[in-house]
């Protein structure tokens, strides 16, 4: 390039912008306010946060239009492999991760489908109750401490076929979340 006189001014106008953004971001980095290093998610930490846990077919779950739900890391409260999906997120964070078939909650077993008599169901639930395909119904476990759910499959006069897979068992998982505080 030849020292013409257009270009020496175009050299100049260059340099000068330079130091112009040089000064502004010095200016803005010495009067930005002290912030805390970001909290970032570990094993055992306590979380406040929205998730949406949605399959091929839709939302299973989605606290986005309610209150936000609250969670200790570690208690059985997540799958173990959403709960590791969200370690090392830092707070304030928003984002979709995308779990394949089985990851989030492991293959469909079909020993999971059971036949449970009427007479079973009758004894320790409500006598009356009629059994729909679809409708889930929540059960106690043996040491009476818990709950866990079962769908209805089929309806036989004397039996309910009940599928104790978890919905999204053997299916691709998005999981949004937006990590509103970590504790």
């Amino acid at each position: 390039m030849t020292d013409t006189p257009s270009n020496k001014a175009l050299e100049a106008a260059k340099t000068a912008l330079d130091t112009a953004l040089d000064t502004a971001l010095d200016t803005a980095l010495d009067t930005a306010p002290d912030s805390a290093p970001s909290v970032r998610v570990q094993p055992g930490s306590f979380l406040t946060l929205h998730y949406r846990l949605s399959g091929p077919a839709g939302d299973i779950i989605n606290t986005f239009d309610d209150k936000p739900a609250t969670l200790s890391l570690g208690t059985g409260e997540l799958s173990p492999a959403l709960e590791a999906k969200l370690l090392g997120l830092a707070e304030g964070t928003r984002t979709t991760l995308q779990l394949a078939p089985g990851e989030a909650f492991g293959e469909r077993n079909a020993d999971m489908l059971q036949w449970v008599s009427k007479k079973i169901l009758a004894e320790f639930g409500d006598p009356d109750e009629q059994y729909t395909e679809g409708e889930v119904v929540q059960f106690p476990t043996p040491d009476g401490t818990g709950r866990y759910a079962g769908a209805v499959r089929q309806v036989r006069e004397d039996a309910v076929l009940f599928d104790f897979n978890h919905p999204l068992a053997g299916q691709p998982v998005a999981f949004e979340v937006h990590l509103i505080g970590v504790l």
